[in-house]
């Protein structure tokens, strides 16, 4: 019965976020069909103010899973873009993304989604002042040339997909109209939903089993809800120690942020924990892999620091403006579905859903799926 408890919170939870991710990943693809990360490259050649905001402004516009986001930076960065600029990129695509931000409403309310976005350009703030103050140009370097030597980490083949991307000048909207923009489109959107839907099952299963299982008693006391201050300075140190040991990242991690919200950690950690997606323990192999043990190293202190000061300045700002969520009802305890606008509309993205996959399927689709951990071999069949 325990473990069915958990199974049926887990389900209702996804239903609940089915109908964002299906139209935040289309509106991903349709952007990446017409803009490739070669383009993405040339735009980011420095660490700038007017660059870094083109990077976040790129990466919330190219929104994908952590790992695929990861591979995305290392490949801007081997094709010439700026270090800091890939890095900026890389924060973007995760953490100020539409779907996260509709899927953050629907779940813990309009003030985590409004922190989200206000303390994602905080946060990149943050992390572009330590780059600009502690990075120096021989770490850079050594990282170049370990990303040169194209070890694979995961998601490889998503990178690889410059070509898939619709050259030429014509209009945005005449490009995705075309039979082109519509099979390019359907290709991002699967490899999306491919490079994610583990990061999204296991998130929800793990926030299914806590809501059931771990008492609350236990969260109270490990978050200090009944020493106020206290809390509010522990939650954002703790956030993304818990975001890194739990193995979840990108919106997978949603549906525990509202476990852990519900248990006490206090506003300003829910926003730290959020944004330590990419710090997770495997993505950390993969930056050693991808730059080098002191580069990768060098990322885990600097976004660390830059998450905790992110959640602060939320926990401050929010509390200033009075705007602070003051009730712990995050939707993650009701498991059953119900017939809503939730149903409607979930209804209708899975026929739009169908739709792209059928495109998909019907246009080569499948033998790109097969060969996505292999950038090269998806390279030579594109040309």
């Amino acid at each position: 019965m325990f473990i069915l408890h958990a199974l049926r919170i887990s389900g209702a939870m996804g239903w609940e976020i089915l109908w964002p991710l299906i139209l935040g990943f289309s509106l991903s693809a349709a952007i990446q069909a017409v803009v490739s990360h070669r383009q993405m490259s040339n735009l980011l050649p420095d660490d700038s103010p007017k660059t870094l905001i083109k990077a976040g402004l790129l990466g919330a516009a190219s929104s994908s899973c952590s790992y695929a986001a990861v591979a995305l930076a290392r490949s801007i960065f081997r094709k010439g873009g700026n270090f800091t600029a890939a890095m900026t990129f890389q924060m973007a695509s995760t953490n100020l993304v539409v779907e996260l931000g509709i899927i953050m409403l629907l779940l813990l309310g309009w003030q985590f989604t409004a922190a989200e976005f206000i303390g994602g350009p905080i946060m990149i703030a943050v992390l572009a002042f330590l780059f600009h103050r502690f990075l120096t140009k021989r770490l850079v370097n050594e990282a170049s040339i370990q990303a040169n030597k194209g070890l694979n980490g995961r998601m490889e083949g998503h990178a690889a997909m410059d070509d898939m991307a619709i050259q030429g000048k014509a209009n945005i909207f005449k490009k995705l109209a075309s039979s082109e923009g519509i099979t390019a489109t359907s290709h991002f959107f699967v490899m999306d939903w491919a490079s994610i839907w583990t990061d999204v099952v296991v998130g929800l299963l793990i926030a299914g089993a806590l809501t059931a299982w771990v008492p609350t008693a236990f969260w109270q006391a490990f978050f200090f809800v009944h020493h106020p201050l206290f809390a509010t300075i522990w939650g954002p140190l703790v956030g993304p120690i818990i975001a890194i040991i739990s193995f979840v990242c990108s919106i997978g991690n949603v549906p525990l942020a509202a476990v852990l919200w519900n248990s006490g950690i206090s506003f300003g950690g829910v926003i730290s924990f959020i944004f330590a997606d990419l710090l997770i323990i495997p993505i950390l192999a993969i930056y050693k892999k991808y730059y080098g043990l002191r580069m990768s190293a060098f990322l885990l202190a600097t976004f660390y620091l830059a998450m905790v000061v992110a959640g602060y300045a939320i926990e401050g700002l929010f509390a200033l403006l009075n705007i602070t969520p003051e009730t712990r009802n995050a939707t993650v305890l009701s498991p059953h579905i119900s017939l809503n606008y939730t149903a409607v509309l979930n209804v209708l993205f899975i026929a739009i859903a169908g739709v792209l996959v059928w495109r998909f399927m019907t246009t080569g689709g499948p033998m790109m799926l097969k060969m996505m951990r292999q950038p090269g071999n998806i390279h030579s069949h594109h040309h």
